[in-house]
């Protein structure tokens, strides 16, 4: 692996006119690809083997034209105080609004309040239910408009006006602190490497990696049914896997000059050695994000290949763009310990260096001189940052989880005032007497077996398709969808629904959306074992591979489960308990999505191990040549510890600028992702492992023989380049260096 990247290093430095044209124009095609595709929403959601799902599929066969799992909205008005709906100019208002909201070439119904019955007791409130033939996610920007500018209308004539449901789904906003992570990522850049174009140059091959990545992702929405928060995704991950990718190869080819080596040699000796580890670094991710797919949820699947495709662009870009640009740059870049001219620097003796050890060595030997205490104290406290993940409480945010600011929210209050909680999260059953020889009969039973259940305010009379095999009953709970109690009676219904099965010849599906919320909720707490099992299997096997070892590995694998509990633990804190809410512009607490955990699981095992495998190569390096295992970590920390920190601190700095999103997802998967880095590079990777390591010793490294046989050699640590050290370069190869 060393061996063959060296080249690749080598062959890219010197033919660097051709590897820019190359990625430029990958960038350009991409590019061009975005902007004439056809534009497409948010990807549609759905979710095979789930009994909504599958209720969802059956009444599009059988009420064909009623698109059941279209977009919903809900107009609520509220009278002025003193007065009531249903008199004079207010009841005129809402039918001239009924009638507008009927008028979009999307608008399947609009149910009048005052036929619908939709009017509360005391005359105050209403609603107008409009039904959409396609999902919130794939409705036309001019459909919303629609309905939000008739609502304006009704408003201006006196009414409190809001609208709840899915119709108003947006498009998600990051916000400016995006723009601020990359700000702080150069700055840290330009501290790290001491140089105003060493610095750029991660920033510049990131964002190309990203902008081909992301280009991609819009040129293919359309076809492929992708979503804005695929891209959202595959941006913040691209990002900070991109920088630092880069980071690391600049890094180790600034290290490599000043060990006297010529500029080509240092190129293709950086791609060598810390290519080796960005190539296994990026596998890891890479399986954590495909692995998604074991949930079996399309969305989910989608957003992690996308983001998986946008990791790989990044490893391909910093083994060929960044020994190119190396190429370009020339004396400009200057070896460890020598400062850009720009900055005022200038260069340290070597007796000024040995006498000044830097803060990776004294930390080194600090933490390999009292393993047992560092390695106590960061499990204590990753242990007590954990503890709130023991009260975690998943599901799926409904309009009640939005911000008080926003329109859906406001709907929401005004309903649950006007009709009780449980009418925001409304429960559609539906019974296929198909094979039933009394379908009305059966239909009855099923209605007064509802209407028994606890936790039930109301049962509408059934709806029959054209066929009169099928039929609809609504349910309205008692308590708000996302309580406990709701939960239970979707489960008590369907129990129910069993024993009918049972006892006649008719079948009962429940769904909607909260019932579809409760399923993906189960569907994602099922597979995260399995999943668990996938993604830590395949890179523990990968990780032997690389480092030769059973109890490193192993190490890695638990150190992380710390890392994501712990962050977990941090999530439910400020997501829930309301910790630092304020300070974040969390606006409303409530339950974590239900696919955090998953999500955390995946990205955040895949990124821990980037650090895994760019320190412990390093460590395992002075190892393979000759050092003690304590002399060995110490060595490691040397070389890399500054890097590692600083790749930790741009990584942080990229997914808190999500945190400012107007999504509640994407603020929750920022802050989770920048916690759980946090914690696992500087507790887990900077204390943890050099503490394990130092209490291990030699056998840090066993390995069966058997084993070491059977496996095949990568040479991550560049073991294959000492043969190099003694031969010259080619007089071709260097003439042309010349030239250059």
């Amino acid at each position: 692996m060393a061996t063959f990247l060296y080249k690749v290093g080598r062959l890219a430095f010197r033919r660097r006119h051709y590897v820019a044209l190359l990625w430029i124009a990958l960038l350009t095609l991409a590019g061009v690809g975005a902007a004439s595709a056809p534009a497409a929403g948010s990807t549609s959601f759905s979710v095979p083997g789930t009994e909504a799902q599958k209720a969802f599929d059956l009444l599009e066969q059988r009420f064909p034209g009623m698109s059941a799992d279209g977009a919903t909205a809900r107009v609520v008005f509220k009278a002025p105080a003193g007065e009531k709906l249903d008199t004079g100019a207010n009841k005129a208002t809402i039918e001239k609004t009924v009638k507008d909201l009927g008028d979009g070439s999307e608008v399947v119904s609009v149910a009048d309040p005052f036929k619908g019955k939709a009017v509360s007791k005391d005359g105050t409130i209403a609603y107008a239910s409009v039904k959409y033939k396609v999902s919130g996610m794939e409705l036309k920007d001019a459909s919303k408009d629609a309905l939000k500018e008739t609502a304006q209308q009704a408003r201006d004539a006196g009414l409190t006006i809001e609208v709840g449901g899915d119709a108003l789904t947006a498009t998600p906003e990051t916000g400016s602190t995006e723009i601020i992570g990359i700000a702080v990522a150069a700055v840290v850049l330009v501290i790290t490497f001491g140089s105003l174009l060493a610095a750029g140059f991660p920033l510049l091959t990131a964002l190309i990696g990203v902008g081909i990545g992301v280009s991609a992702i819009t040129a293919l929405a359309s076809a492929l049914d992708l979503g804005t928060t695929t891209s959202t995704l595959a941006m913040m991950i691209g990002l900070a896997v991109g920088i630092d990718y880069a980071l690391f190869i600049v890094s180790r080819y600034r290290a490599e000059l000043a060990e006297g080596r010529e500029r080509e040699e240092a190129a293709g000796r950086a791609v060598g050695t810390a290519g080796s580890a960005v190539v296994f670094a990026g596998l890891t991710v890479v399986i954590a994000l495909v692995g998604l797919a074991v949930v079996n949820i399309p969305m989910l699947t989608k957003m992690g290949v996308a983001a998986a495709g946008t990791v790989a662009i990044a490893v391909l870009i910093a083994l060929t763009m960044i020994p190119a640009l190396l190429g370009y740059a020339g004396r400009k870049i200057r070896p460890t310990g020598q400062k850009s001219k720009v900055l005022g620097g200038g260069r340290a003796t070597s007796a000024q260096k040995a006498s000044r050890p830097n803060m990776g060595t004294r930390w080194a030997s600090f933490v390999v001189r009292r393993p047992l205490a560092v390695l106590l104290l960061g499990v204590i406290g990753l242990g007590a940052a954990a503890i709130p993940a023991a009260s975690l409480e998943l599901g799926l945010g409904d309009d009640g989880s939005q911000p008080t600011s926003t329109t859906q929210r406001r709907a929401y209050d005004l309903l649950s005032d006007g009709f009780g909680p449980g009418f925001n999260g409304p429960l559609m059953v539906v019974v296929d007497a198909k094979d039933s020889k009394t379908p009305k009969a059966d239909v009855t039973t099923v209605t007064d077996k509802i209407k028994s259940l606890k936790d039930v305010t109301s049962v509408t009379p059934a709806t029959f398709n054209k066929d009169g095999d099928t039929a609809t009953i609504t349910v309205i709970p008692d308590s708000k969808p996302s309580s406990v109690t709701t939960e239970d009676l979707v489960h008590g219904i369907r129990d129910a629904g069993t024993r009918i099965r049972t006892d006649t010849d008719s079948t009962v599906l429940v769904t909607g959306t909260t019932a579809m919320n409760i399923d993906v909720s189960q569907k994602l707490n099922d597979a995260l074992i399995p999943y668990l099992i996938l993604v830590v299997g395949l890179a523990f096997l990968l990780l032997i591979v690389v480092f030769r070892s059973i109890l490193v590995p192993l190490k890695a694998a638990l150190g992380f489960l710390l890392s994501v509990m712990a962050a977990l633990g941090a999530v439910v804190a400020v997501f829930q308990w309301g910790w630092l809410s304020g300070l974040l512009g969390v606006e409303e607490t409530g339950p974590v999505m239900s696919m955090m955990p998953i999500f955390m699981v995946g990205v955040v095992f895949g990124l821990a191990m980037d650090y895994e495998v760019f320190l412990v190569t390093r460590i395992r390096e002075a190892h393979v040549h000759g050092e003690q295992p304590r002399q060995a970590i110490v060595t490691g920390f040397k070389h890399s510890a500054r890097v590692v920190t600083a790749a930790a601190v741009i990584m942080i700095a990229v997914f808190s600028g999500f945190i400012s999103s107007s999504e509640s997802m994407i603020k929750m998967i920022g802050f989770g992702l920048a916690i759980a880095v946090f914690f696992d590079a500087f507790v887990v990777r900077m204390a943890i492992v050099p503490a394990v390591l130092a209490l291990l010793g030699d056998k840090a490294w066993w390995l069966p023989k058997w084993l070491n046989r059977a496996l095949p050699n990568v040479d991550v640590e560049g073991e294959g380049l000492r043969d190099l050290d003694s031969k010259d370069s080619d007089p071709d190869e260097d003439r042309e260096l010349v030239r250059a």
